[in-house]
């Protein structure tokens, strides 16, 4: 392919010379043998148009010819290094090794380098994706093999006449029936989060009045948690899917109860510009920095103030962030002085993707 391309460029080079030198020439003898001789007529003896004049302009010719081959091949040089480099890292790629990446040859072209940094930041993403897709499955068959083994241990013990048919029994197992239909559901909904397919149902309504019916929801399992909550919802009216921010909401709150028991949370909500706001802020264990960089990966827990003794699947504040992307917005997690986490979501009033409904 690139020798095709040096070659094409090249002969493209010297057709243009030749076409050039064709018509100088062609153009030089009309003149020497019909125009000059009227024009400047000569004394006797002049032979008119040489051997010796075909001579030179052919020299030229074939000094033009040259350069303009020298010129060709050093042009598609310059061209093609940069594909060679490339295709050359695709084919690595291809292979599995996701960490080739292009290198850019001296002199090359600002297209060329343009199009090997896109291709690297491409190849970045991929390697980027294929060590999450790596950890996803390790991570998901960990989070089910335990409610499968003990489902399947009580069930065995059912049948081998082990463990008496109880409704306590029964409803321990219909519990971890109901643990791995939510882990299926979480993962569902960050799934189409991430690949930009999660469905939507927008309607205009009060986010202020969405977390204020979700906080009084949850209020006595907070309360039970040793939670002492703290609101201050102002209206902020949003065109969004009403369920899905409930969703969002009763996730946070939950990562408050799991991971932040005996804390003080503060809950609150505002319009500020074209966007609205989500704050929930608690007084917990927190997170170190580097934690806080982790803390949106899927099934990722810190271990040390936030260990699967207290639950959770590790797919809570995930699908927070995809949710608020769903919509435009963003989830992040701000930085505080003291101890505690603080959660804020930032969401467009209005996203350019949503419907007409209003409520």
């Amino acid at each position: 392919m690139s020798a095709n391309l040096n070659a094409r460029i090249s002969r493209t080079m010297i057709a243009l010379t030749l076409i050039a030198a064709l018509i100088v020439y062609l153009g030089l003898m009309a003149y020497f043998l019909f125009i000059y001789e009227w024009l400047y007529p000569e004394p006797e003896g002049y032979a008119g148009w040489r051997t010796a004049d075909t001579v030179m302009v052919l020299t030229l010719l074939a000094f033009g010819l040259l350069t303009a081959s020298g010129i060709g091949w050093r042009l598609a040089r310059r061209i093609v290094e940069p594909l060679k480099s490339v295709a050359g890292a695709a084919r690595r790629i291809a292979t599995g090794d996701f960490s080739a990446r292009a290198a850019l040859p001296a002199g090359s072209f600002r297209e060329a380098a343009d199009l090997l940094a896109d291709f690297n930041t491409m190849a970045e993403r991929l390697e980027r994706a294929e060590a999450e897709l790596a950890y996803s499955n390790s991570a998901i068959a960990h989070e089910l093999r335990t409610p499968l083994t003990i489902l399947r241990g009580r069930l065995q013990g059912l049948s081998d006449g082990v463990f008496d048919p109880t409704p306590q029994l029964y409803a321990r197992l219909i519990a971890h029936v109901d643990q791995l239909s939510a882990i299926v559901e979480e993962l569902r909904t960050l799934a189409l989060g991430n690949a930009g397919q999660l469905e939507l149902s927008y309607g205009s309504f009060d986010l202020a009045e969405e977390v204020g019916a979700a906080l009084n929801g949850l209020e006595a399992e907070l309360t039970a948690a040793g939670i002492t909550l703290t609101r201050s919802l102002f209206p902020a009216r949003i065109v969004a899917d009403r369920t899905r921010l409930r969703q969002v909401c009763v996730a946070v709150l939950e990562n408050c109860r799991c991971y932040a028991p005996q804390s003080q949370v503060h809950v609150e909500t505002r319009a500020e510009g074209d966007e609205v706001i989500f704050r929930c802020c608690d007084t917990g264990p927190g997170l170190c920095a580097e934690d806080q960089a982790r803390a949106f990966d899927r099934f990722w827990r810190a271990e040390a103030s936030r260990g699967r003794s207290l639950g959770g699947s590790g797919l809570g504040l995930p699908i927070v962030r995809a949710i608020a992307r769903a919509h435009g917005g963003e989830a992040r997690i701000l930085p505080q002085a003291g101890p505690g986490l603080s959660l804020e979501i930032r969401l467009p009033k209005r996203p350019p993707s949503a419907g007409m409904t209003d409520d």
